[in-house]
């Protein structure tokens, strides 16, 4: 019998599934207790979908249910002690809510989810077996709820970010919990494809309210040269993507000597204008969060990871007593920092006090990178660019968004990007940005070959510009527009953009180094009929297919 069963992101073993361990170091344990947890959520989100139903829904079911599905995101949460006091936690939960239920007159249903019970982690991991992704047998309905469910965990990941800035819509987290409700039905396939693309619609809602969130509190990022070289502090390294906690940790370390780098997906905190005032801010040290483990070394001060990105260090690593988590992260043997009191700031006193005590981080590069074109800015430069579209300078746009990975074949990318035309520009936005935007791919009449709009939800950024230029050419159909979409993605967080941009009608996606291994060949066959969505060959073959179309 197998250890443990997952395939939500894209290293699953021989492209079918992860079984002893997770390529993302995730072992057995965590992966089962992950699922026994996502199915206590599944009883909760039942419970409070009734209570919603008569008016009486519980606000409390909100961050219950977008955590701990944040906690169960790839590379976020390796702690087996976090998920077992989660699950108790739950479980007390949902034995209140069903509290509320009955005296609202309503009948609890017989779903085990609404009923089973347990108190030891051996039982937590136990009962994996029976209600993890393998319990659904039909191939086809296991893997649109999965898909579901994956673009729900992406979906709760940037409803926390947006949470955490006091920005939040309750339909938001109704619709979360609706569905995580539906995938325990005997739903046909029909209107399980309608709740995947449901799912893209307030894909789109969460995005907008988390850019909505960040910018009014940090302003419009803006076009800003980005230092990747060191200076001679000694410094803390902040990875991940919320940056409620970026600001919380700047105004603590302003003033006391120590600086603090962005790592991998935080770089896009150096665009905003009310990050840029703390002279602690030092710029951005290393790449994609899959080369930290030498990057960690060489940095010689503290990390504190904000969100999933995380690799478990070796046992040899020398960095281990140097990593520190909050949030939904978590990592066994990290110090661990609680999350702030109403009005109040995370307190990360210990892990600034740790850094004083280390050597300034060792440069590994140098030079600047630049980005922070996010909508607002790339609409000041629309003039030049519709200009350069009708003239014929910019013959295409190629939206590189996503992640990074570790695999061999993702080389593509930094290949593919190349070898494009110089008469051609990459909108990206995510970790993916790190196979290229250090190469010196030059300008088009001054608008950069490489346009970086921050994060993978400012994946949003990307929409809003090509909805934009819709209007601005006058076309009927998005697909109208100059534009191809050659996608890398590794996680969830990547599903939730990928469902939101087929929700705003786009087609013809491609989508790599590999198609999901959770799409069943019939789901496949769906989506490739549907909405074009296709792989990836080689770079020369697929420039050519892409520019081809742009003829066509």
């Amino acid at each position: 019998m197998e250890n443990m069963f997952c395939y939500q992101c894209q290293e699953a073993a021989k492209g079918i599934g992860c079984t002893i361990k997770g390529a993302c170091g995730k072992t057995s344990d965590v992966a089962n207790l992950q699922d026994t947890l996502l199915f206590v959520l599944k009883g909760i989100s039942i419970l409070n979908t009734q209570l919603k139903e008569v008016g009486q829904g519980d606000k409390a079911a909100n961050k219950v249910v977008f955590d701990g599905l944040f906690a169960t995101i790839t590379n976020a949460n390796f702690d087996h002690t976090a998920f077992v006091i989660r699950i108790k936690k739950a479980l007390k939960f949902r034995d209140e809510l069903k509290g509320k239920v009955a005296a609202a007159g309503l009948l609890i249903g017989d779903h085990d989810s609404l009923h089973w019970t347990a108190a030891s982690g051996e039982e937590f991991e136990a009962k994996s077996k029976e209600v993890g992704i393998l319990s659904e047998v039909n191939e086809d309905v296991r893997s649109l709820k999965e898909l579901i469910i994956y673009g729900l965990k992406g979906l709760a990941a940037y409803a926390e970010h947006a949470y955490n800035l006091k920005h939040e819509k309750q339909e938001i987290f109704d619709f979360m919990m609706e569905a995580l409700a539906k995938t325990t039905q005997d739903l046909p396939v029909n209107e399980l494809i309608g709740l995947t693309l449901e799912t893209g619609k307030f894909g789109v809602d969460v995005m907008a309210l988390l850019d909505a969130a960040n910018t009014s509190a940090y302003g419009n990022p803006e076009v800003s040269k980005v230092n990747i070289g060191v200076r001679n502090n000694p410094a803390i390294l902040i990875s991940g993507h919320d940056l409620r906690d970026m600001e919380d940790l700047l105004k603590q370390a302003e003033g006391t000597g120590v600086d603090v780098y962005t790592h991998s997906e935080m770089l896009p905190a150096n665009y905003y204008p009310e990050f840029k005032k703390y002279s602690c801010l030092a710029g951005n040290y290393g790449n994609a969060w899959w080369k930290q483990k030498e990057e960690f070394e060489s940095f010689n001060g503290p990390i504190l990871f904000t969100t999933n990105c995380i690799v478990p260090p070796m046992e040899k690593a020398t960095y281990k007593d140097r990593i520190y988590t909050t949030g939904a992260s978590g990592l066994t043997g990290a110090i661990h920092i609680p999350d702030r009191k109403e009005g109040e700031m995370k307190d990360f006193s210990a892990i600034i006090e740790h850094a004083k005590k280390c050597a300034a981080p060792t440069q590994i590069e140098e030079g600047e990178i630049v980005g922070g074109f996010a909508h607002n800015q790339v609409f000041e430069l629309a003039e030049p660019i519709v200009e350069a579209v009708k003239t014929g300078a910019i013959r295409k746009f190629f939206v590189m968004a996503g992640c990074d990975g570790r695999m061999m074949s993702r080389d593509y990318y930094e290949e593919f990007a190349a070898k494009l035309p110089k008469d051609t520009v990459i909108l990206t936005a995510g970790c993916a940005k790190y196979r290229y935007n250090k190469l010196p791919l030059g300008d088009i009449g001054g608008i950069p070959r490489v346009i970086d709009a921050g994060q993978c939800n400012d994946s949003y950024s990307l929409a809003v510009v090509a909805l934009k230029l819709k209007e601005i050419f006058g076309l009927d159909d998005v697909n109208e527009l100059p534009i191809a979409y050659n996608i890398a993605w590794y996680e969830q967080k990547a599903v939730i953009v990928l469902l939101a941009l087929l929700h705003l009608g786009v087609k013809n996606i491609h989508l790599g180094p590999t198609l999901p291994a959770f799409l069943s060949p019939n789901v496949a066959k769906v989506l490739v009929e549907n909405f074009g969505i296709a792989g990836i060959t080689n770079p020369d073959k697929d420039i050519k297919l892409f520019l081809e179309e742009a003829v066509a």
